[in-house]
């Protein structure tokens, strides 16, 4: 009896599982077949992920009318500048915070953790403004330098570096290593769960960046992806629904991050499971 109830319950839980992931992938089956759909099918019947015909303009205008291959590029070095910037600092950073000793060192802690408590939003207009003083508005310099360190990274740093022994630095010095070199050399190898995972959630975080481009440029030239996307989906190519085109391009912008995700997944899972059970 205890075996069929457990039987039960266990088909039960995949049920509801297998449920909520189609629920979760049917808006991703969508997209990909009505960016393989003609203009005049993905308005008729935009819900159906079948396409009738099979059609590759909606992808082929995205290369010829728009300036999707601009934004790709820009959005390319973005994210590889500021993931770059963030592992590195972030990192640099949780090492000082949970090793060095220093007047005021957790009242820097509390400021920012008290950052991660403020919504993004609220800093618009002075992130504008602040850019604007210093003529930075409308440049690269303002699509990466504000985003270069994030509160969160220093975070997920710092805990990961107090998980480790005190003792492997202690050894480190006793050999002549200063701090930098303890710090290179010894404890940031040994913290590479953590280091990927800062590397995937800045990639994605950075790629998928929206609202600080408003606040950052109006240059055409200087657009990411989401704001191509952003712009497109506006209607600046004209009128019409141009399903086919916009999801198209939002697949094509899906594709890195996905890439990046299930290469680096297993090191991503292990370096969280690691993180909860130290913390």
């Amino acid at each position: 009896m205890r075996e069929r109830r457990s039987l039960a319950s266990t088909f039960a839980g995949y049920f509801v599982l297998i449920f909520f992931a189609l629920v979760f992938l049917y808006p991703f089956v969508l997209q990909i077949g009505n960016a393989f759909k003609t203009e005049p099918d993905a308005a008729r019947d935009p819900l159906s992920p079948i396409p009738h015909p099979f059609s590759t303009s909606g992808y082929e205008r995205v290369f010829g009318s728009t300036d999707f291959p601009l934004w790709l590029g820009n959005s390319l070095l973005v994210t590889v500048v500021v993931t770059v910037g963030r592992v590195l600092l972030d990192s640099m950073a949780g090492y000082a915070l949970a090793r060095l000793r220093f007047r005021g060192r957790r009242a820097l802690f509390g400021a920012i953790i008290a950052v991660l408590a403020v919504p993004g939003v609220v800093l618009f207009i002075p992130k504008f403004l602040v850019l604007n003083q210093l003529g930075l508005y409308n440049s690269y310099t303002a699509l990466i330098l504000p985003v270069i360190a994030d509160a969160a990274g220093v975070f997920i740093m710092k805990q990961f570096f107090e998980s480790i022994p005190v003792s492997v630095e202690e050894a480190a010095r006793i050999d002549g290593a200063g701090v930098f070199r303890t710090y290179w050399s010894v404890v940031l190898p040994m913290a590479r769960p953590a280091l990927l995972t800062l590397t995937i959630i800045s990639f994605q975080g950075t790629w998928n960046e929206f609202p600080h481009t408003l606040v950052a440029v109006q240059n055409p030239e200087l657009f990411t992806l989401p704001r191509g996307l952003a712009d497109l989906v506006s209607g600046s190519l004209g009128k019409g629904t141009q399903y086919p085109l916009k999801l198209g391009a939002a697949v094509l912008a899906t594709i890195p991050v996905a890439v990046i995700f299930v290469i680096f997944q297993r090191y991503f899972v292990r370096g969280a499971n690691e993180g909860v059970e130290k913390g």
